[in-house]
C-alpha cells in the first residue's frame, strides 16, 4: 500500500504546490478504489500533514463514495456488460467481491461494518458496498454500516500512520 501511495504522490505531487493542494490530493486518494481512506491517511502522514485535519478530509473523501458504490456501481456495471471487453472485467470484479461474501452472509450489517472497518487488502468501502449491492442488502442500512466501518478504519489508520509508523520513521 505504501508503494502505491508513493507512486500516487509522485504522479500527482505537483498539486501540493497550490493552495490546499495537499488536502486535495489526500481527498482524491481517499476516493479511489483500492487506496481509499487508508491510502489517504498514509499519504497525509508521508506529506507531514496535520493529523486531525487529515483524518476529517480522508473520512469525507471515503464516505462520499459510499452512495456511488451502493446506488450507481451496479447500474454502471450492467450498462458496461453490454460491451464484451468490459463484461470480462466486470465478471472478474464480481467474482473477487463475491469471494469475500462469507463475512456478510454470516454477520449481515455487522459483517459489512467489520469488512470495511478492518484495513486489510481487498476490503474497504468500494468493495463492501458493491458486495452489499450484489447480495441485495438494504441500501440505507448498508450505507450506515459502511460509514461506521470507514470511521473505524480511519481510527485504526490514524494510530498506525501518525502514531506507530511515524515514530519508527
Amino acid at each position: 500500500m505504501e508503494k502505491i501511495v508513493e507512486i500516487f504522490i509522485n504522479l500527482f505531487g505537483g498539486i501540493t504546490s497550490i493552495s490546499y493542494g495537499k488536502e486535495i490530493l489526500i481527498f482524491l486518494i481517499s476516493m479511489t478504489p483500492i487506496l481509499e481512506l487508508r491510502g489517504g491517511i498514509l499519504a497525509a502522514a508521508l506529506l507531514n500533514m496535520d493529523p486531525k485535519n487529515s483524518f476529517i478530509i480522508c473520512l469525507l473523501g471515503n464516505i462520499i463514495v459510499i452512495p456511488i458504490a451502493l446506488y450507481l456501481l451496479d447500474i454502471i456495471f450492467k450498462l458496461l456488460r453490454k460491451i464484451k471487453f468490459f463484461d470480462k472485467i466486470i465478471t472478474k470484479i464480481e467474482d473477487k467481491c463475491l469471494s469475500k461474501r462469507e463475512q456478510l452472509d454470516k454477520y449481515g450489517y455487522l459483517g459489512l461494518l467489520l469488512f470495511v472497518g478492518i484495513p486489510l487488502p481487498g476490503t474497504g468501502a468500494w468493495t463492501g458496498c458493491f458486495l452489499a449491492s450484489l447480495l441485495g442488502m438494504n441500501k440505507k442500512k448498508s450505507a450506515i454500516a459502511a460509514m461506521a466501518g470507514v470511521l473505524m478504519a480511519g481510527i485504526i489508520m490514524m494510530i498506525l500512520s501518525f502514531g506507530i509508523l511515524k515514530k519508527i520513521f
